[in-house]
């Protein structure tokens, strides 16, 4: 499973291999959840353009999901992306949430403006199956590249995570592993926003990718003692999303900003002062330390952060494209911010 680095014109679109079915990933690629209207409603219009501007960046890793929205966001992903050649882009979409129609349910969580539809959460080896057609048909697309088990963390199932786990790996994993076996997906994995239990899986399960979210920040590098080295001696890539952990790494310390999905405490409000602290010493915006400091662990093989806007995919690109002088790294750890191991440029 080697994951060679192919150099590119930016450090966004620099592409590295994942797996055995030879797919390359872009450093940077673009998250779906926003298109599925996470928070706050997208027009069709702009979510082209989301997607259009990734592209002009050199983007070619693109992620989205049947939560997302409930099949908004794939929806939205497969119309943009069918104007655009299939085989230069890496699609990766998830199983796990089955969606269903519903006439009374209007809204699904924190995604607004829905209706018509209710989500069951099913890791079975038949809704497995179910999930991938009913996503192919979404996305109007005639295959998925990566498919990742989605949400199998104690935040979505609580005590009941043991009983889930279960399930996905007799039911879920057995499924994606027949698929990549029979070249139908190239690459399988999980989807969670918590490292310990994909190092549980790495154990039980021959796995190609996890996408990790929130877990390896400026402000969590929980994932970093044994997780991550596992992942580099094994071979097997890591995506990491939520590199904002919500927003409050792009929007700072302000009045409502987001952790975790939630209001941030009192003490991730402190620990963002400082980090912005010490970004502004340096000149550079927090936002772009955030999404550049995932990159330069060995095991990750590119950063998925999403966007609503145009404007808001350029402000990414041109964030992870923007120098950072060694010295800012050197301080954060010497505050005690970062780990002195934590991996970044000397």
């Amino acid at each position: 499973m080697s994951r060679e680095l192919f150099a590119g014109p930016t450090r966004a679109a620099r592409r590295r291999i994942l797996g055995r079915g030879n797919l390359t990933l872009t450093g940077l690629g673009l998250g779906g959840a926003p298109l599925g209207n996470l928070y706050h409603a997208v027009a069709d219009a702009d979510a082209d353009e989301v997607v259009a501007t990734a592209w002009q960046g050199g983007i070619r890793y693109f992620d989205t999901a049947p939560l997302y929205g409930s099949g908004l966001s794939e929806r939205r992903m497969g119309r943009a992306l069918a104007r655009l050649p299939r085989q230069e882009y890496v699609l990766s979409s998830k199983i796990g949430w089955l969606i269903e129609a519903a006439a009374s349910v209007k809204q699904d969580g924190p995604y607004v403006g829905l209706d018509g539809s209710r989500r069951r959460c099913d890791y079975s080896y038949g809704a497995t199956l179910r999930s991938i057609e009913a996503s192919v048909e979404r996305l109007g697309l005639d295959s998925i590249d990566i498919v990742y088990i989605h949400d199998l963390d104690t935040t979505c199932h609580g005590d009941a995570l043991d009983e889930r786990y279960g399930e996905a790996m007799r039911g879920a994993y057995r499924a994606l592993a027949e698929l990549r076996d029979q070249g139908v997906i190239g690459a399988i994995g999980l989807g969670v926003n918590e490292w310990q239990v994909c190092a549980r899986a790495l154990a039980d399960a021959d796995l190609d990718v996890f996408l990790l979210a929130g877990r390896y920040s400026l402000l969590d590098q929980s994932a970093l003692a044994s997780f991550l080295p596992a992942c580099a001696r094994r071979g097997v890539g890591v995506v990491i999303g939520g590199a904002f952990n919500s927003g409050i790494l792009a929007t700072g310390a302000m009045s409502g900003a987001r952790y975790d999905y939630k209001p941030a405490p009192a003490e991730i409000l402190q620990r963002t002062e400082r980090l912005e602290a010490i970004c502004r010493r340096h000149d550079v915006p927090l936002a772009a330390a955030a999404l550049q400091f995932p990159s330069f662990h060995p095991a990750v093989i590119s950063v998925l952060p999403g966007a609503r806007k145009a404007a808001e995919m350029a402000s990414n690109i041109d964030l992870f494209e923007r120098p950072v002088p060694a010295a800012l790294w050197s301080e954060l750890k010497a505050a005690g911010l970062l780990p002195p191991e934590a991996p970044v440029p000397v």
